[in-house]
């Protein structure tokens, strides 16, 4: 039976045993059995290579692949791709968790609703103390909806391999650290393929207290170059130029300010 789906994820680094065992757990535990799993290291300096091995076992849905040196996400998801079998592209991040129905309930809707590209769906923020908050995107994304950020979790996604190809799959590029997956959405929706969010929350990203201080500012003056490319192939302007610099003054806001906003933002868990 030819393989249906191949979850990407890429490791740098996380050499958390237990965060990564559950990491890779939610997805070996799914109830969607025609899946393989490709690791790529992407040029670790510590023992997270080993680690993984370790977790995996042996497991033959599992192929680990390495970069010979760091060379980012966006190259590493694309090294991914290019060992993958699957008809359809699932994320995974090496610290987030799936629901063990995630893939099971994507591969329904892609294989019922040929009009889509993408399917995404609702998750959950979670951090040392467990699930804290919740985020909903819109369940049909639209144009407007890039212009505050990208609307969905890149996690969270299964996409259709063919379509990734043909809009030449993650950029490459300095403007796109940190920014890849906001940068490649844009592109498919530019190019008239569509993306759907399954208003469940299939999913937890990890949100701790880290979070607020990971990202340098040099990568947000990138993402508004990717912004503003994004913005001109969705031609979002002029209403746009507004928020293209956002990332600068987000940039701004003290971390301990932002952590409050985002507590703000948290959805009630009943």
């Amino acid at each position: 039976m030819k393989t249906k789906v191949s979850v990407i994820m890429g490791v740098y680094n996380t050499s958390n045993r237990d965060m990564l065992q559950k990491s890779i757990l939610s997805i070996l535990n799914q109830t969607y059995k025609n899946f393989e799993f490709i690791i790529c290291d992407d040029g670790s300096t510590d023992n997270t290579l080993d680690i993984v091995k370790e977790i995996v076992n042996g497991d033959n849905r599992v192929k680990i692949i390495k970069n010979d040196k760091n060379m980012g996400l966006a190259f590493t998801l694309n090294h991914c791709i290019d060992n993958a079998n699957g008809i359809y592209i699932a994320r995974m991040d090496a610290d987030d968790e799936s629901n063990l129905i995630r893939l099971e309930k994507q591969v329904d809707f892609l294989d019922n609703h040929p009009e889509y590209a993408v399917v995404a769906s609702n998750w959950n923020l979670f951090d040392e103390n467990g699930i804290w908050g919740k985020r909903r995107a819109p369940e049909v994304i639209e144009k407007k909806d890039f212009l505050f950020n990208s609307p969905i979790a890149h996690p969270t996604v299964m996409m259709r391999k063919d379509v990734l190809e043909k809009v030449n799959r993650y950029r490459v590029a300095k403007e796109t650290i940190r920014a890849e997956d906001y940068d490649l959405f844009m592109r498919m929706y530019a190019n008239n393929y569509k993306i759907y969010t399954i208003q469940e929350e299939l999913f937890n990203v990890r949100e701790d207290k880290n979070c607020f201080s990971r990202r340098k500012y040099r990568y947000r003056i990138q993402e508004v170059k990717v912004r503003f490319k994004g913005f001109k192939e969705l031609k979002l302007y002029p209403v746009g130029i507004f928020y293209v610099i956002k990332p600068l003054i987000v940039g701004l806001i003290p971390a301990n300010i932002l952590k409050k906003l985002r507590k703000l933002r948290k959805n009630e868990k009943e």
